[in-house]
């Protein structure tokens, strides 16, 4: 027997409800009809954005089918919050957890905003692997590189999997990573260049690119590198700021005593409220040193180099130290790569170190007596 709901229109008489199948009614205040249904015992309600009670009953029953999939493992339901959720939603919750672990950067944020001027608003239970697709494709037609575009695919995965962790979302779609076999930059300094970079770059600059160049250290940890983590031996680096996540120990040794000499002597910064200590070792005027790359560019630019990277100096260092002798486990250990693979491709060779190879071997078969020799009388040397 039907049973009379005062909050329902006069005209309305609800059905008797069977377990399991939901029900309609009407909320306070909202012209529309509403359903509630049930899934692992949670209580979901929604508006059906209808007043016509044949399609809120019709929304109701997609939503009852939805249900009856994820409980048999044919598909994951996705519930009236997942779908509200936007792509520029879960990029906000990803920048939230960059800043909380530290690791928030400027080419991070430069990244994310290519995905949310593509994706923004976007629901993000809509974006299929089709689309994902389309947007590297637009991004390779306006001269985007593989490894460009997946430093921008890897933030939108990581927040589709953030929120899966928190379980704001079931599923997410295909994100595929580009190949960047050929990605293998060349670009090195001379020890002459180098230092004439240096000449030009802003006071602030000087030390901390030096310290890269000797230490082969990304500019994030230089960045990082705080007077706390300094003492008499050395320098440990937490792994909160080491991108291999392991802390780093780096010997104060020849130069880079003079450069921590200077430095020491430039941690009063002079304020508003008086002169402080500031904790950073490199630092600008006590803050973090943030982007350069503009002051970086001129530095360039004035030598000659133009189209040199910072990341360079990692480069520089591996040859520097292959060339000194040091043994290839030191070497890693020093600029803290973990794996040879990885050192390797900072160890760039160029022409003259080819040149001076071809000449040693030459130097070798003239010492065995085989060099200008024709097959002839190899032959009957053998025999």
């Amino acid at each position: 027997m039907a049973i009379p709901d005062s909050t329902l229109p006069q005209t309305y008489t609800q059905p008797e409800r069977q377990r399991g199948r939901g029900r309609i009614f009407h909320r306070v205040g909202s012209p529309y009809y509403w359903c509630a249904y049930y899934l692992r015992a949670k209580e979901f309600r929604e508006s059906t954005h209808t007043t016509d009670l044949k399609k809120a009953q019709k929304f109701l029953d997609r939503r009852l089918k939805a249900v009856g999939a994820d409980q048999i493992g044919k598909g994951p339901f996705v519930g009236p919050q997942q779908e509200r959720l936007t792509i520029n939603q879960l990029l906000d919750a990803l920048e939230a957890d960059y800043r909380i672990r530290g690791v928030n950067s400027p080419q991070f944020h430069s990244h994310l905003a290519h995905v949310r001027a593509h994706f923004g608003f976007q629901r993000a239970v809509d974006v299929t692997d089709e689309m994902i697709d389309e947007y590297i494709e637009q991004r390779r037609a306006a001269g985007a590189k593989n490894a460009t575009i997946n430093r921008s695919t890897q933030p939108l995965r990581q927040a589709y999997q953030l929120a899966i962790d928190r379980k704001r979302l079931t599923s997410m779609p295909k994100i595929r990573r580009l190949d960047e076999s050929d990605n293998v930059r060349q670009g090195y300094f001379e020890a002459n260049e180098f230092r004439c970079v240096v000449s030009h770059l802003p006071e602030y600059l000087q030390d901390f690119a030096l310290y890269s160049y000797l230490t082969g250290w990304r500019k994030n940890s230089v960045a990082n590198l705080s007077w706390s983590a300094v003492n008499d031996g050395g320098i440990l680096l937490p792994a909160k700021y080491w991108k291999g996540r392991e802390p780093q120990f780096m010997p104060i040794e020849g130069e880079l005593a003079d450069i921590f000499e200077r430095r020491r002597a430039a941690r009063a910064v002079r304020t508003e409220s008086g002169i402080i200590l500031t904790d950073l070792v490199f630092h600008r005027d006590g803050r973090r040193v943030g982007d350069f790359r503009k002051a970086w560019s001129t530095g360039c630019r004035l030598t000659g180099v133009s189209g040199r990277l910072f990341h360079d100096l990692c480069r520089c260092c591996a040859r520097n130290l292959d060339k000194a002798g040091v043994p290839r486990r030191v070497a890693m250990e020093v600029m803290g790569r973990k794996t040879e693979s990885i050192y390797l491709r900072y160890r760039i060779v160029d022409s003259a170190e080819k040149r001076t190879a071809l000449r040693q071997v030459q130097k070798y078969l003239r010492d065995v007596g085989l060099s200008a020799e024709s097959p002839t009388t190899a032959a009957a040397a053998i025999q």
